[in-house]
């Protein structure tokens, strides 16, 4: 497999420097900035919109990893994409026509992702992997930063790295909830490619060893 990517999520940056932040994961070594889009509807919290993506762009040339928690998802996907977004993501729960919604963030110039809570089979993303270039695996409860890993998506994170596998196609396998320099290797030896990181990098003190330990420590 090839190098680990680590994609740092700002909602557990300081929101008072976020500017600042971001510049400092980008020198430690991140790979993405994970942006998670929460609107009180879909889950239930709110977290920021396009202004801020945009806003941040300036700060850094980190590809940015958009994930949309919110619902309908389809009327700010152009948004999302003019404020610099590389990765859309969105969530099969979030709208009636997914394979519809994935033409729409390519045709905007993005790679698109399907997310898939806890309880969403992988199933949901069978039928689409043509238009699919990132699967995230939720391994907490999508809304809140903080909360404890979930092992049981662990076989779900295993199922799609053979069904990536077997699709002879380049699809990243993402990881998102709970992940920490304890948790990170049983991702890694299940699939996964990309691990999203909150507090594990922006709570250390030292966010380049903290990047480091996520790879298993090289």
């Amino acid at each position: 497999m090839s190098r680990v990517r680590i994609a740092p999520s700002l909602l557990a940056a300081d929101v008072a420097r976020l500017g600042e932040e971001v510049r400092a994961v980008e020198r430690a070594g991140a790979d993405w900035l994970h942006l998670d889009i929460m609107d009180g509807h879909f889950v239930p919290n709110i977290s920021f919109g396009p202004g801020l993506v945009k806003g941040l762009r300036a700060h850094c040339a980190l590809p940015f990893d958009v994930h949309l928690m919110i619902a309908p998802a389809d009327p700010y996907l152009a948004a999302f994409a003019e404020a610099g977004a590389r990765v859309i993501s969105l969530h099969p729960e979030a709208g009636p026509h997914l394979h519809r919604s994935l033409q729409s963030i390519r045709a905007l110039g993005c790679q698109a992702g399907v997310v898939l809570n806890p309880a969403t089979p992988v199933s949901a993303v069978e039928h689409v992997l043509d238009l699919v270039d990132l699967i995230l695996v939720m391994t907490v409860n999508p809304g809140f930063g903080g909360q404890s890993f979930l092992a049981s998506q662990l076989p779900k994170i295993a199922a799609l790295r053979r069904m990536i596998a077997a699709s002879g196609r380049e699809i990243a396998l993402e990881v998102d909830g709970g992940v920490t320099a304890e948790t990170a290797p049983a991702c890694i030896a299940a699939g996964a490619d990309v691990l999203v990181a909150g507090t594990a990098v922006f709570g250390a003190p030292d966010y380049a060893a903290a990047i480091v330990a996520l790879r298993g420590g090289g």
